[in-house]
């Protein structure tokens, strides 16, 4: 044992440590060992009985992978869309295909007057689409249902009656998680915004230059949207508008780059809507867009327009001028450099607007008047072909139309040269297209050797799952 000269009786004589002798001598080996002795007490005295490190710990999502299944409730139908993406937010197959697409008609706008029937128009579309959501990860899969134009159409509370049965729906039938805002009526700018984004990731166009990227318009059954990327000079000339009204321009922030993305939603201007406004212009007189033969009504929004054909039948010209007319080409001021039909800013142009993808009921009316093929995902077509196919459409008579035409409903074919006259004069008078520039229709785009829809719900699936 240790010793050292003694103190007090007999200096010689050998004397023991004592206990506080030895502790202070080696009191900075015996403070390393203690600390973390008393850090490990402590979390153990206030760790509740029976319980363990790994239970007190965040919950997190138990998988690398995350799905997101995502209602368009639109004006003709409603649709969902199941994604699934891995950690790097790329896409993931779910079987065979890149996602899962169904649809039901018609949309919910059709139950204005009953908010339950809408709801239960949905179950069909949830139960497949939840079954295709691994069990343990459906309570941690978003569910997001966005109504677009249609239910913004509709008058009184019918809107917020609809969209709170859908939500009952969800809460009472479904284990996704859903949150009571993530069932809404989505604004045009925000549908024209993640239909952008959706083309541009497929694409692989994120993360790159503005001026690589393309810009959409899509054509809906209520509204149409113009999105795409402009420069941080022309975002800077963007019009100041009052208070309530939508801005032109959004910034985003996707894959390390920011963009000025100008978008703008034309409220009534859909293929369906415009039917309304285009009958408007003719009240109760016969309408030179109504094929030959067809003497009736058409309803939308809950009202009904009278639909007749004018006594000399279709025409071109005379539908066309009744179109440029309800588009308010020239009737609207334009107070900015340069606008749109209705006198609205048309973003400047450059070099995010040289292409241009144009999507939904464009492709459907092209497939139905024979000009592009149905089976190809994409065509590349000029605004002129839309007059070319009108002109054809306006010249057949009704009795003969279902034959010349097999691909369009019965329900449609009144309407067909006005649709295809409409979507000709909004490009090339609305929008300010030249009748002879390229663009691309698109339905599908094709990502990984698989076809995805070229639809909105994509982009707003990739901000849902980003906030996980």
């Amino acid at each position: 044992m240790l010793k050292r000269p003694g103190r007090g009786i007999g200096m010689g004589s050998p004397q023991y440590d004592s206990l506080s002798d030895k502790m202070y001598r080696y009191r900075s080996v015996i403070l390393v060992i203690s600390i973390p002795l008393l850090l490990l007490t402590m979390v153990l005295y206030v760790m509740p009985p029976g319980g363990n490190l790994r239970n007190q710990l965040p919950r997190k999502l138990p998988s690398k992978t995350s799905y997101a299944v995502i209602f368009d409730a639109g004006s003709s139908g409603s649709r969902v869309h199941v994604f699934c993406f891995d950690h790097n937010l790329q896409l993931l197959p779910i079987g065979k295909d890149l996602e899962l697409f169904l649809q039901v008609k018609p949309g919910l706008s059709a139950y204005a007057k009953d908010p339950r029937s809408a709801a239960e128009s949905l179950t069909g579309l949830l139960d497949k689409a939840e079954s295709a959501v691994p069990k343990e990860l459906r309570s941690f899969t978003p569910v997001r249902v966005g109504a677009t134009a249609g239910l913004r159409a509709l008058e009184g509370d019918a809107s917020d009656r609809i969209l709170q049965a859908v939500r009952d729906l969800l809460k009472q039938r479904s284990s996704l998680s859903s949150r009571p805002d993530a069932v809404t009526v989505i604004d045009g700018t925000q549908e024209g915004s993640f239909q952008w984004v959706t083309i541009n990731y497929l694409l692989g166009n994120l993360g790159k230059k503005y001026s690589d990227t393309v810009g959409v318009v899509d054509l809906g059954g209520g509204s149409v949207q113009m999105a795409y990327a402009i420069s941080e000079a022309g975002a800077a000339k963007a019009p100041k508008l009052s208070d309530g009204e939508d801005v032109y321009v959004r910034q985003m922030n996707l894959k390390g780059v920011k963009y000025n993305l100008y978008v703008h939603s034309y409220l009534h201007y859909g293929l369906l809507a415009a039917r309304a406004e285009i009958l408007k212009v003719s009240e109760d007189s016969g309408n030179p867009c109504i094929l030959a033969g067809y003497y009736g009504s058409y309803a939308y929004g809950g009202q009904s327009y009278k639909a007749s054909a004018s006594s000399s039948g279709s025409s071109v010209e005379e539908c066309r001028r009744v179109v440029t007319k309800a588009l308010k080409v020239n009737e609207a001021t334009c107070s900015h450099m340069k606008c749109t039909f209705g006198g609205v800013w048309n973003g400047g142009g450059g070099d995010g607007q040289r292409n241009l993808f144009v999507a939904s009921f464009f492709f459907d009316r092209a497939a139905e008047a024979g000009f592009v093929n149905p089976n190809e995902p994409i065509a590349k077509v000029h605004p002129g072909k839309f007059e070319e196919a009108a002109k054809r459409a306006c010249e057949t008579k009704l009795e003969d139309a279902k034959s010349t035409y097999p691909r369009v409903e019965e329900g449609n074919l009144p309407f067909l040269c006005m649709d295809l006259v409409y979507q000709s004069s909004l490009l090339v008078d609305g929008f300010g297209l030249d009748p002879w520039q390229e663009i691309t229709l698109v339905k599908k785009v094709k990502y990984q050797n698989s076809l995805v829809e070229a639809a909105w719900p994509l982009g707003s699936a990739i901000e849902a799952v980003s906030s996980l």
